[in-house]
């Protein structure tokens, strides 16, 4: 039977908890560099790395047989979460930023035309990358501050059912914490309605970055019981997440969960803070948003629409033209031949 593969890694410890039979991970205290994190993703998906990953954990696997969905969740500003399924840890070493931006551009390159769905989001910095099928599946996923709030006061959002303890609904930190808790919820709910592509052969990504812990944790202490029932609230909101994603993909789904309490090196990334006010970022893209074209598109397609467009009334009027004209009178092939009979 096939597994999901849910990594974890707690503060400086990367910790495998189940995975598929395609993906074989050995057990051993072998110590993972942080920036080779998107290459254990990548080489788990069956993809090459630019330099080789000399790192033992990670064993070849079943070649012909490949996860069909990788999700990586980044929860920031914990030391440890206490995952309920123990498994198999590696320590981390230099615990950098990181991105899978090679690893979706792999997707994108190599499985364009089958639209796998690639989905990148941090919900606290508006920051959302889209690509294939996931414009359309989650077209309704709420992705800027604004939305996630008024996401959490529906009717049918987890504020209805998930135990606050100590959170408050009042409070603008809690909130955003919880708007995380929502997307996660979300986007389970939204890949529920199209199935069908999660059964596909194209392999889809989703990398996701929490914050919000972060933010409790700097609001009122990390002895405080706030983080301590964020923590818990969160690490079951994961477990949940992980379970409906591998039911989703019929067991054949790699689901990864890096936390980390501080990065060594700040994100490469320009980014905000998660209460900065969105005022303050209007005027250059408040969003975000990561566009798949450069600036100069709209200028190649005017040209190339108008070029187009006059050829195509030049083909119209000299083929009208053509059409309807004399041989006899406006042809000089007309004309040069009836003289020549006549000279004759």
């Amino acid at each position: 039977a096939s597994y999901v593969c849910f990594l974890g890694v707690c503060g400086d410890e990367f910790s495998v908890l189940r995975s598929p039979q395609s993906v074989v991970f050995r057990d051993g205290s072998w110590p993972i560099p942080g920036e080779r994190i998107p290459d254990v993703a990548a080489l788990s998906m069956g993809f090459s790395v630019e330099d080789d990953l000399s790192w033992p954990g990670l064993a070849v696997g079943d070649l012909f047989h490949r996860p069909r969905a990788t999700v990586l969740v980044t929860v920031k500003g914990v030391e440890k979460l206490t995952l309920p399924v123990k498994g198999i840890s590696y320590p981390i070493e230099n615990a950098v930023p990181f991105s899978l931006d090679s690893v979706a551009n792999a997707i994108h390159t190599l499985f364009s035309e089958e639209t796998p769905v690639v989905l990148q989001l941090a919900p606290s910095e508006e920051r959302v990358y889209m690509v294939g099928k996931a414009n359309s599946v989650f077209e309704d996923l709420s992705v800027t501050l604004r939305q996630l709030r008024n996401r959490l006061f529906q009717d049918n959002s987890i504020l209805s059912s998930l135990p606050l303890n100590s959170l408050s609904r009042n409070n603008e930190v809690d909130l955003l914490f919880l708007s995380e808790l929502q997307v996660l919820h979300d986007i389970a709910s939204l890949l529920s309605r199209h199935k069908h592509l999660a059964k596909d052969h194209s392999p889809d990504l989703y990398s996701l970055e929490l914050a919000g812990l972060e933010e409790v944790g700097k609001r009122y202490g990390e002895d405080s019981q706030q983080f301590k029932d964020a923590s818990q609230i969160l690490v079951d909101s994961l477990q949940k997440f992980a379970d409906e994603m591998f039911n989703l993909y019929s067991g054949n789904a790699v689901v990864e969960v890096v936390a980390v309490k501080t990065f060594n090196s700040p994100l490469t990334r320009k980014t905000r803070s998660i209460l900065q006010s969105s005022s303050q970022s209007e005027t250059e893209n408040p969003y975000n948003l990561a566009y798949p074209y450069n600036y100069n598109y709209s200028v190649i397609f005017n040209i190339i629409l108008w070029m187009m467009i006059g050829l195509a009334l030049a083909v119209i009027v000299i083929s009208y033209n053509l059409w309807n004209m004399d041989p006899g009178y406006d042809s000089i092939i007309y004309r040069m031949t009836n003289q020549k009979i006549r000279m004759d």
